[in-house]
């Protein structure tokens, strides 16, 4: 289907149609990341600086998807190319190999901020911190089954892959989920070994949780679903007190929320201390990165153990390793992104409350230009990121509840906005960097004024 709204970014991103239909030559679909996909096509970026991306065509656009987020400082940030030069001359190699000081320098900064971190780990992505707790949660529990939330997303791989943005025909009740798949090529079996909860209702989900105690390794989720649908405050402290009682583990995917709603994350917010927490995103300076921290008696199974290596050749007659839980990878703690990282959260102690500002400014200007054309919207989020959804409910507060919103409505303005100017990906998140100001706020806000006006005068 091609709306009016569509045609007109047809219309402006004719080189981005012939980029797309040559990229489908390369790769399946035209993209490498099914995320970056939408129709009719993707609009094809040249160039970023600071809060502007700018397209093949010659477009200009305010960036509000930032990477979904991980840009917290825009495009291309002075003290981001300062600290990757740095770290390059002083330690003369991008990549060591080996241990060195920006893993400790960068722990310690964790550990300061994020004090459930009393050890940690570093990987190469969000998904692959989720990952890693996941199997440091089932060796250290020695139960084979996890948890997640209905609407929650903590990377591509199967055990999670499930129940993400499922059709609600299908999703089973609201106070008792099904497993449902978001991908083919899941085993079967992930659809058991993963149970779904309902997020905000704790009665609902203890009750599951108290069935299933035995089984459960941990509990993984989102604290703000989606990085926007905040979980009410007794529900996270009643989570964490269950989980307690029943001996399950309770993990923080905190990928889109550490840093954004503020530097200690959500679990500041909600003063709530989980047993793991995983990061990603902002923390990376732009660059892929993750880290996996908590309690360290948890923390202490990733420790190597002598003659106890999956590839200690000398081991291959009396090899113990698989009493030990393996976790490696060549880049895990790579010194130029925990530079660029580093030098991101420092600048991040200065701006952020500048980011909140901002974000609360066009958060306000979103809502009253719906409430002059009549329509009632929320700006759903906390931080330094949010949603526009169009509901009349008074509240949102889970996934079936995001589901009865206007997403027709919602699409057509968001391929306008593209036409006037303001990115992100239609149907997404908002997030706001600390490059965002007074211009980009009243640029976006006068687009909206006019597509609104175009949109409602029918």
């Amino acid at each position: 289907m091609n709306s009016a709204a569509q045609k007109e970014y047809m219309a402006k991103t004719q080189r981005s149609r012939e980029f797309s239909a040559e990229a489908k030559k390369v790769m399946p679909g035209g993209v490498t990341a099914n995320i970056k996909s939408f129709d009719p096509y993707p609009a094809i970026m040249k160039k970023g600086k600071g809060a502007w991306l700018y397209d093949v065509d010659g477009n200009e656009y305010i960036d509000y998807l930032l990477s979904y987020g991980a840009l917290m400082l825009g495009h291309g940030h002075p003290v981001v190319k300062k600290a990757i030069h740095n770290q390059m001359e002083e330690d003369g190699t991008n990549l060591f190999g080996t241990p060195h000081h920006l893993e400790i320098e960068m722990g310690k900064k964790l550990q300061e901020l994020y004090p459930s971190m009393e050890l940690l780990r570093y990987t190469n992505s969000g998904t692959e911190a989720t990952l890693l707790s996941i199997r440091i949660a089932k060796a250290y529990t020695g139960k084979q089954k996890i948890a997640k939330f209905e609407g929650h997303y903590h990377g591509g791989y199967n055990e999670v892959l499930l129940s993400v943005n499922p059709p609600v025909h299908e999703a089973g009740p609201e106070s008792e989920p099904k497993a449902v798949p978001e991908s083919k090529g899941l085993e079967a079996f992930h659809e058991e070994s993963t149970i779904v909860l309902p997020f905000n209702d704790l009665e609902a989900a203890a009750e599951i949780l108290s069935y299933r105690k035995d089984e459960l390794a941990a509990v993984m989720l989102e604290p703000v679903q989606g990085g926007f649908i905040p979980a009410e405050q007794s529900f996270m402290e009643g989570l964490r007190k269950i989980t307690e009682e029943m001996d399950i583990l309770l993990i923080f995917d905190e990928v889109k929320t550490g840093f954004r709603l503020g530097l200690g994350g959500a679990q500041e917010m909600y003063r709530v201390k989980p047993d793991m927490t995983a990061l990603g995103k902002v923390v990376g300076g732009g660059f892929p990165v993750g880290m996996v921290g908590g309690r360290k008696d948890v923390m202490m199974v990733t420790a190597p153990a002598a003659s106890s290596d999956v590839f200690d050749a000398s081991q291959s007659t009396k090899s113990n390793a698989k009493d030990v839980l393996f976790h490696s990878g060549t880049y895990n703690g790579h010194p130029t992104i925990l530079a660029a990282g580093l030098a991101t959260i420092r600048h991040l102690e200065q701006e952020l409350n500048h980011v909140y500002e901002v974000t609360e400014r066009l958060k306000n200007g979103i809502t009253d230009l719906f409430a002059q054309h009549g329509i009632s919207i929320k700006t759903v989020g906390k931080g330094s990121i949010f949603n526009v959804v169009i509901t009349e409910q008074e509240e949102i507060k889970n996934y079936r509840q995001l589901q009865q919103a206007d997403f027709a409505l919602r699409k057509e303005i968001d391929f306008r906005l593209l036409a006037e100017g303001i990115y992100t990906k239609p149907l997404n998140r908002y997030s706001v960097s600390t490059v965002h100001g007074e211009k980009e706020v009243n640029r976006t806000l006068n687009a909206y004024e006019k597509v609104l006006e175009q949109i409602f005068r029918k």
